[in-house]
Protein backbone atom coordinates (compact mmCIF):
# COMPACT_ATOMS: atom_id res chain seq x y z
CA UNK A 1 0.00 0.00 0.00
CA UNK A 2 2.81 2.77 0.71
CA UNK A 3 4.58 1.91 -2.73
CA UNK A 4 0.77 2.73 -4.10
CA UNK A 5 0.32 5.88 -2.44
CA UNK A 6 3.39 7.34 -3.31
CA UNK A 7 3.19 6.27 -6.84
CA UNK A 8 0.34 8.36 -6.92
CA UNK A 9 1.40 11.09 -4.79
CA UNK A 10 4.40 10.83 -7.64
CA UNK A 11 1.74 11.45 -10.03
CA UNK A 12 -0.19 14.03 -8.98
CA UNK A 13 2.92 15.93 -8.34
CA UNK A 14 3.85 15.48 -12.25
CA UNK A 15 -0.14 16.75 -13.00
CA UNK A 16 0.66 19.80 -10.69
CA UNK A 17 3.93 20.67 -12.65
CA UNK A 18 2.59 20.48 -15.75
CA UNK A 19 -0.23 22.91 -14.94
CA UNK A 20 2.43 25.01 -13.39
CA UNK A 21 4.37 25.54 -16.50
CA UNK A 22 1.35 24.99 -18.97
CA UNK A 23 2.26 22.09 -20.82
CA UNK A 24 -0.41 19.99 -23.07
CA UNK A 25 -2.05 17.22 -21.22
CA UNK A 26 -1.27 17.44 -17.56
CA UNK A 27 -3.47 14.66 -17.02
CA UNK A 28 -1.78 12.50 -19.08
CA UNK A 29 1.96 13.87 -19.37
CA UNK A 30 2.63 14.72 -16.09
CA UNK A 31 2.46 11.51 -14.33
CA UNK A 32 3.94 9.80 -17.07
CA UNK A 33 7.06 11.99 -17.08
CA UNK A 34 6.87 12.08 -12.95
CA UNK A 35 6.65 8.45 -12.37
CA UNK A 36 9.74 7.72 -15.51
CA UNK A 37 12.14 10.42 -13.03
CA UNK A 38 11.04 8.65 -10.17
CA UNK A 39 11.72 5.42 -11.50
CA UNK A 40 15.23 6.76 -12.52
CA UNK A 41 15.77 7.96 -9.08
CA UNK A 42 14.75 4.32 -7.71
CA UNK A 43 11.84 4.79 -5.68
CA UNK A 44 9.87 1.98 -5.37
CA UNK A 45 6.61 2.21 -6.99
CA UNK A 46 3.04 0.25 -7.77
CA UNK A 47 0.35 0.58 -9.86
CA UNK A 48 -3.13 -0.66 -9.45
CA UNK A 49 -4.07 -2.86 -13.10
CA UNK A 50 -7.54 -3.45 -12.14
CA UNK A 51 -7.80 0.24 -12.00
CA UNK A 52 -6.41 1.03 -14.70
CA UNK A 53 -8.45 -1.25 -17.36
CA UNK A 54 -11.55 0.31 -15.51
CA UNK A 55 -10.24 3.42 -16.72
CA UNK A 56 -9.67 2.24 -19.81
CA UNK A 57 -13.71 1.58 -20.01
CA UNK A 58 -13.93 5.08 -20.03
CA UNK A 59 -12.32 5.57 -22.70
CA UNK A 60 -14.12 2.93 -24.85
CA UNK A 61 -17.38 4.34 -23.93
CA UNK A 62 -16.03 8.13 -25.06
CA UNK A 63 -15.31 6.52 -28.16
CA UNK A 64 -18.29 4.48 -28.72
CA UNK A 65 -20.79 7.24 -27.48
CA UNK A 66 -19.56 9.48 -30.69
CA UNK A 67 -20.71 6.70 -32.89
CA UNK A 68 -24.11 8.11 -35.22
CA UNK A 69 -25.06 6.33 -38.48
CA UNK A 70 -23.58 9.16 -40.53
CA UNK A 71 -20.34 8.24 -39.42
CA UNK A 72 -20.93 4.69 -39.43
CA UNK A 73 -21.57 4.83 -43.63
CA UNK A 74 -18.74 7.52 -43.91
CA UNK A 75 -16.50 4.60 -42.10
CA UNK A 76 -16.62 2.67 -45.61
CA UNK A 77 -14.47 5.28 -47.49
CA UNK A 78 -11.44 4.56 -45.36
CA UNK A 79 -10.33 1.67 -47.15
CA UNK A 80 -8.03 3.55 -49.06
CA UNK A 81 -5.72 4.31 -45.93
CA UNK A 82 -6.79 0.68 -43.99
CA UNK A 83 -5.21 -1.39 -46.61
CA UNK A 84 -1.80 0.61 -45.86
CA UNK A 85 -1.77 -0.60 -42.18
CA UNK A 86 -0.83 -4.34 -42.96
CA UNK A 87 2.29 -2.69 -45.39
CA UNK A 88 2.96 -0.68 -42.40
CA UNK A 89 3.61 -3.33 -39.65
CA UNK A 90 5.39 -5.05 -42.47
CA UNK A 91 7.87 -2.16 -42.90
CA UNK A 92 7.70 -2.10 -39.25
CA UNK A 93 9.32 -5.51 -38.21
CA UNK A 94 10.83 -5.72 -41.83
CA UNK A 95 13.57 -2.24 -40.69
CA UNK A 96 13.31 -3.32 -36.24
CA UNK A 97 14.39 -6.93 -36.44
CA UNK A 98 17.51 -6.41 -37.92
CA UNK A 99 17.42 -3.40 -35.79
CA UNK A 100 17.35 -4.90 -32.81
CA UNK A 101 19.25 -8.07 -33.62
CA UNK A 102 22.33 -6.84 -35.42
CA UNK A 103 23.16 -3.62 -34.06
CA UNK A 104 21.64 -4.00 -30.56
CA UNK A 105 22.63 -7.69 -30.25
CA UNK A 106 18.83 -9.15 -28.88
CA UNK A 107 18.02 -12.84 -29.82
CA UNK A 108 15.73 -13.04 -32.76
CA UNK A 109 12.13 -13.64 -30.12
CA UNK A 110 13.29 -9.82 -28.30
CA UNK A 111 13.93 -8.49 -31.75
CA UNK A 112 11.08 -9.31 -33.79
CA UNK A 113 8.12 -8.86 -30.47
CA UNK A 114 10.38 -5.85 -29.67
CA UNK A 115 9.75 -4.29 -33.21
CA UNK A 116 6.18 -5.47 -33.87
CA UNK A 117 3.80 -2.37 -32.50
CA UNK A 118 1.18 -4.38 -30.71
CA UNK A 119 -0.13 -4.78 -27.33
CA UNK A 120 2.15 -4.92 -24.61
CA UNK A 121 0.58 -7.84 -22.90
CA UNK A 122 0.13 -9.68 -26.33
CA UNK A 123 3.71 -8.99 -26.90
CA UNK A 124 5.23 -10.28 -24.13
CA UNK A 125 3.22 -13.76 -24.08
CA UNK A 126 3.97 -14.33 -27.63
CA UNK A 127 7.65 -13.40 -26.95
CA UNK A 128 7.75 -14.94 -23.93
CA UNK A 129 6.71 -18.13 -25.49
CA UNK A 130 9.01 -18.06 -28.38
CA UNK A 131 11.82 -17.51 -25.55
CA UNK A 132 12.26 -13.80 -25.89
CA UNK A 133 13.41 -11.65 -22.78
CA UNK A 134 10.42 -10.01 -20.94
CA UNK A 135 11.97 -7.62 -19.34
CA UNK A 136 13.90 -6.23 -22.32
CA UNK A 137 10.22 -6.51 -24.08
CA UNK A 138 8.61 -4.91 -21.63
CA UNK A 139 11.17 -1.96 -21.81
CA UNK A 140 10.97 -1.82 -25.24
CA UNK A 141 7.45 -1.86 -25.67
CA UNK A 142 6.84 0.84 -22.24
CA UNK A 143 9.92 3.60 -24.33
CA UNK A 144 7.83 2.87 -27.69
CA UNK A 145 3.99 4.15 -26.41
CA UNK A 146 5.72 6.46 -24.00
CA UNK A 147 7.97 8.57 -26.91
CA UNK A 148 4.93 8.76 -29.14
CA UNK A 149 2.72 9.90 -26.43
CA UNK A 150 4.88 12.42 -25.19
CA UNK A 151 5.97 13.79 -28.77
CA UNK A 152 2.51 13.55 -30.43
CA UNK A 153 1.37 16.72 -28.47
CA UNK A 154 3.81 18.95 -29.14
CA UNK A 155 3.52 18.14 -33.11
CA UNK A 156 0.46 18.62 -32.78
CA UNK A 157 0.48 22.03 -31.00
CA UNK A 158 3.52 23.31 -32.54
CA UNK A 159 2.69 22.17 -36.17
CA UNK A 160 -1.08 22.39 -36.65
CA UNK A 161 -1.83 25.11 -33.52
CA UNK A 162 -4.40 22.25 -31.95
CA UNK A 163 -5.63 23.49 -28.73
CA UNK A 164 -5.37 20.86 -25.99
CA UNK A 165 -6.26 22.49 -23.11
CA UNK A 166 -10.30 22.42 -23.36
CA UNK A 167 -12.17 20.04 -21.39
CA UNK A 168 -12.10 16.91 -22.85
CA UNK A 169 -16.36 16.96 -22.22
CA UNK A 170 -18.93 18.47 -20.45
CA UNK A 171 -19.03 18.86 -16.21
CA UNK A 172 -20.52 16.11 -14.60
CA UNK A 173 -23.17 17.91 -12.80
CA UNK A 174 -24.48 18.56 -16.21
CA UNK A 175 -25.32 15.06 -17.23
CA UNK A 176 -28.54 13.29 -16.75
CA UNK A 177 -28.20 10.54 -14.00
CA UNK A 178 -29.83 8.16 -16.26
CA UNK A 179 -27.08 8.74 -18.64
CA UNK A 180 -24.29 8.34 -16.59
CA UNK A 181 -25.95 5.00 -15.13
CA UNK A 182 -26.11 3.73 -19.16
CA UNK A 183 -22.55 4.76 -19.31
CA UNK A 184 -21.57 2.83 -16.33
CA UNK A 185 -23.27 -0.11 -17.46
CA UNK A 186 -21.54 0.01 -20.98
CA UNK A 187 -18.00 0.36 -19.40
CA UNK A 188 -18.47 -2.69 -16.84
CA UNK A 189 -20.87 -5.08 -19.44
CA UNK A 190 -19.37 -4.39 -22.35
CA UNK A 191 -15.86 -4.86 -20.32
CA UNK A 192 -16.92 -7.96 -18.60
CA UNK A 193 -18.29 -9.60 -21.86
CA UNK A 194 -15.45 -8.48 -24.06
CA UNK A 195 -13.35 -10.85 -21.54
CA UNK A 196 -15.56 -13.73 -21.39
CA UNK A 197 -15.76 -14.05 -25.55
CA UNK A 198 -11.40 -13.55 -25.63
CA UNK A 199 -11.89 -10.12 -27.56
CA UNK A 200 -8.38 -8.34 -27.30
CA UNK A 201 -8.35 -5.27 -25.82
CA UNK A 202 -11.54 -5.76 -24.38
CA UNK A 203 -11.16 -3.05 -21.27
CA UNK A 204 -11.43 -0.71 -24.07
CA UNK A 205 -12.93 -2.76 -27.59
CA UNK A 206 -15.76 -4.48 -25.04
CA UNK A 207 -16.87 -1.11 -24.12
CA UNK A 208 -16.49 0.47 -27.23
CA UNK A 209 -19.06 -1.97 -28.92
CA UNK A 210 -21.77 -1.58 -26.25
CA UNK A 211 -21.88 1.85 -25.86
CA UNK A 212 -21.91 2.52 -29.48
CA UNK A 213 -24.78 0.06 -30.01
CA UNK A 214 -26.65 2.29 -27.66
CA UNK A 215 -26.12 5.27 -29.03
CA UNK A 216 -27.07 4.43 -32.58
CA UNK A 217 -30.19 2.78 -31.06
CA UNK A 218 -30.84 6.46 -29.15
CA UNK A 219 -30.29 5.22 -25.88
CA UNK A 220 -27.02 6.80 -25.02
CA UNK A 221 -26.90 10.59 -25.88
CA UNK A 222 -23.53 11.88 -24.00
CA UNK A 223 -19.75 11.58 -24.18
CA UNK A 224 -18.18 10.26 -20.61
CA UNK A 225 -18.02 13.72 -18.42
CA UNK A 226 -14.96 16.05 -18.50
CA UNK A 227 -13.61 14.44 -14.87
CA UNK A 228 -13.86 10.79 -15.65
CA UNK A 229 -12.16 11.49 -18.92
CA UNK A 230 -9.18 13.04 -16.64
CA UNK A 231 -9.32 10.40 -14.06
CA UNK A 232 -8.63 8.08 -17.15
CA UNK A 233 -5.39 9.89 -18.49
CA UNK A 234 -3.87 9.81 -15.04
CA UNK A 235 -4.33 6.31 -14.46
CA UNK A 236 -3.19 6.05 -17.82
CA UNK A 237 -0.04 7.91 -17.97
CA UNK A 238 0.68 6.45 -14.42
CA UNK A 239 0.88 3.01 -15.45
CA UNK A 240 3.24 3.74 -18.29
CA UNK A 241 5.72 5.82 -16.19
CA UNK A 242 5.88 3.27 -13.85
CA UNK A 243 6.62 0.24 -16.77
CA UNK A 244 10.37 1.54 -15.68
CA UNK A 245 10.02 0.79 -12.02
CA UNK A 246 13.23 -1.04 -10.88
CA UNK A 247 14.43 -0.25 -14.10
CA UNK A 248 18.70 -0.82 -13.88
CA UNK A 249 21.96 1.18 -15.45
CA UNK A 250 22.31 -1.62 -17.54
CA UNK A 251 19.09 -2.01 -18.65
CA UNK A 252 19.07 1.75 -19.31
CA UNK A 253 21.92 1.67 -21.48
CA UNK A 254 20.91 -1.27 -23.63
CA UNK A 255 17.17 -1.90 -23.73
CA UNK A 256 15.86 1.72 -23.42
CA UNK A 257 18.91 3.15 -25.44
CA UNK A 258 17.70 0.61 -28.09
CA UNK A 259 14.23 1.45 -28.06
CA UNK A 260 14.64 5.16 -28.14
CA UNK A 261 16.74 4.62 -31.39
CA UNK A 262 13.70 2.65 -32.61
CA UNK A 263 11.07 5.41 -31.95
CA UNK A 264 12.82 7.70 -34.21
CA UNK A 265 12.41 4.97 -36.74
CA UNK A 266 8.94 4.42 -36.28
CA UNK A 267 8.80 8.22 -36.00
CA UNK A 268 10.21 8.80 -39.51
CA UNK A 269 8.24 5.91 -40.81
CA UNK A 270 4.82 7.26 -39.25
CA UNK A 271 5.74 10.73 -41.26
CA UNK A 272 6.44 9.42 -43.99
CA UNK A 273 3.14 7.51 -44.58
CA UNK A 274 1.71 10.55 -43.39
CA UNK A 275 2.91 12.49 -45.74
CA UNK A 276 2.21 10.27 -48.89
CA UNK A 277 -1.52 10.11 -47.69
CA UNK A 278 -1.76 14.11 -47.81
CA UNK A 279 -0.02 14.29 -51.08
CA UNK A 280 -3.03 11.78 -52.49
CA UNK A 281 -5.54 13.52 -50.34
CA UNK A 282 -6.73 10.25 -49.05
CA UNK A 283 -7.44 11.26 -45.41
CA UNK A 284 -7.12 14.81 -43.42
CA UNK A 285 -3.27 15.08 -41.86
CA UNK A 286 -4.10 15.39 -38.15
CA UNK A 287 -6.14 12.05 -38.22
CA UNK A 288 -3.48 10.08 -40.06
CA UNK A 289 -1.05 10.46 -38.13
CA UNK A 290 -2.47 9.74 -34.77
CA UNK A 291 -3.87 6.43 -36.63
CA UNK A 292 -0.44 5.66 -37.80
CA UNK A 293 1.06 6.53 -35.02
CA UNK A 294 2.05 3.13 -33.33
CA UNK A 295 1.62 4.72 -29.85
CA UNK A 296 -0.70 2.35 -27.35
CA UNK A 297 -4.12 2.24 -28.28
CA UNK A 298 -5.63 3.50 -24.89
CA UNK A 299 -3.38 6.44 -24.89
CA UNK A 300 -3.66 7.35 -28.47
CA UNK A 301 -7.44 7.16 -27.92
CA UNK A 302 -7.01 9.97 -25.10
CA UNK A 303 -4.95 11.92 -27.96
CA UNK A 304 -7.84 11.53 -30.46
CA UNK A 305 -10.39 12.36 -28.10
CA UNK A 306 -8.32 15.72 -26.91
CA UNK A 307 -7.47 16.99 -30.43
CA UNK A 308 -11.31 16.44 -31.43
CA UNK A 309 -10.05 14.28 -34.46
CA UNK A 310 -12.56 11.61 -35.85
CA UNK A 311 -12.98 9.20 -33.99
CA UNK A 312 -13.77 5.94 -35.60
CA UNK A 313 -11.25 6.80 -38.29
CA UNK A 314 -8.80 6.67 -35.83
CA UNK A 315 -9.58 3.57 -33.81
CA UNK A 316 -10.28 1.90 -37.00
CA UNK A 317 -6.57 2.07 -38.20
CA UNK A 318 -5.44 1.13 -34.64
CA UNK A 319 -7.58 -1.84 -34.13
CA UNK A 320 -6.51 -3.18 -37.60
CA UNK A 321 -3.22 -2.81 -36.61
CA UNK A 322 -3.19 -4.81 -33.46
CA UNK A 323 -5.50 -7.28 -35.55
CA UNK A 324 -2.59 -8.02 -37.80
CA UNK A 325 -0.27 -7.78 -34.96
CA UNK A 326 -1.55 -10.71 -33.06
CA UNK A 327 -2.82 -12.91 -36.46
CA UNK A 328 0.98 -12.80 -37.25
CA UNK A 329 2.30 -13.39 -34.07
CA UNK A 330 1.93 -16.74 -33.52
CA UNK A 331 2.62 -17.73 -37.17
CA UNK A 332 6.07 -15.46 -36.66
CA UNK A 333 6.28 -17.62 -33.21
CA UNK A 334 5.85 -21.23 -35.08
CA UNK A 335 8.59 -20.06 -37.85
CA UNK A 336 11.25 -18.46 -36.30
CA UNK A 337 11.23 -20.72 -32.75
CA UNK A 338 13.50 -23.35 -34.86
CA UNK A 339 15.50 -20.68 -35.30
CA UNK A 340 19.19 -20.51 -33.33
CA UNK A 341 19.16 -18.09 -30.66
CA UNK A 342 21.98 -15.49 -31.36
Amino acid sequence: MKQIAITHLIAVFGVAVFHVLNLPLPWLLGPIVACLIAALMGVQMRGMPVINNLMRTVLGVAVGATFTWALVVTMADMWTTLILVPLMVFLIGLIGAPYFQRLWGFDFATSYYGAMPGGLQDMLLFGEEAGGDVRALSLIHATRVMVIVVALPFILQGYWGVDLSNPPGVPAASLPLSQLALMLFAGVAGWQIAKVVGLFGASILGPMILAAILALSGVLHHRPPAEAIWMAQFFIGMTVGTKYANVTGAEVRRDVAAALGFCVILLVLAGAFVEGIHLFALAPPMETLLAFAPGGQAEMTVLALIAGADMAFVIAHHVLRIIVVILGAPIAARLFRSKPQD
